[in-house]
């Protein structure tokens, strides 16, 4: 009985211990550095392959646009920026957290999206990895002296054979 109450609380000082990290990261995001740097992958998944390689066997797209879109309390746009994907189908947003006029951005409130694929044979958004609805930058993958990143994704275009088809009414 004892040593369940110890375990206990240990798990209760380990989770206060989480939050209070994670507390600080976010922080941190918010009030360090003059840029965010937000990080992340861009593939191309083909649903005409067998299941292992479908979900294994994503190639990277090269030129794939990614964006990103800050709002500020009131729901106004703040900043948009755009990068293109390395070789390898990754972007690195770098983004001023100083914006025109003095006022701060919140890393919070912005969102990473996909925008296009360069590749015609792999042109189709999917919502993998939320790359077609958007990412919210909630936690900071890396905070450190003036440095906060954020990584997001991957992201997953697809085939025009994968095509999900729209109805009208979800019929």
């Amino acid at each position: 009985m004892a040593q369940r109450i110890t375990t206990l609380v240990m798990l209760i000082e380990i989770l206060f211990l989480v939050n209070y990290v994670s507390q600080i990261a976010t922080t941190a995001a918010d009030n360090d550095g003059d840029v965010i740097h937000v990080a992340g992958k861009v593939m191309c998944q083909d649903c005409t392959r067998n299941y292992d390689k479908w979900i294994n066997g994503s190639e990277p797209i090269k030129g794939a646009g990614v964006s990103i879109t800050c709002m500020d309390e009131r729901e106004r746009v703040r900043y948009y920026g755009s990068d293109k994907t390395d070789e390898r189908g990754q972007f690195d947003l770098i983004v001023d957290k100083v914006l025109y006029g003095g006022k701060n951005l919140k890393p919070k409130l912005c969102t990473v999206r996909l925008v296009s694929s360069p590749d015609k044979s792999c042109d189709i958004p999917t919502d993998f990895g939320n790359g077609q609805s958007g990412v919210k930058l909630v936690q900071p993958f890396m905070v450190f002296k003036d440095l906060v990143k954020f990584v997001v994704g991957p992201f997953y275009y697809t085939t025009p054979m994968c095509e999900t088809p729209e109805y009208e009414n979800n019929y």
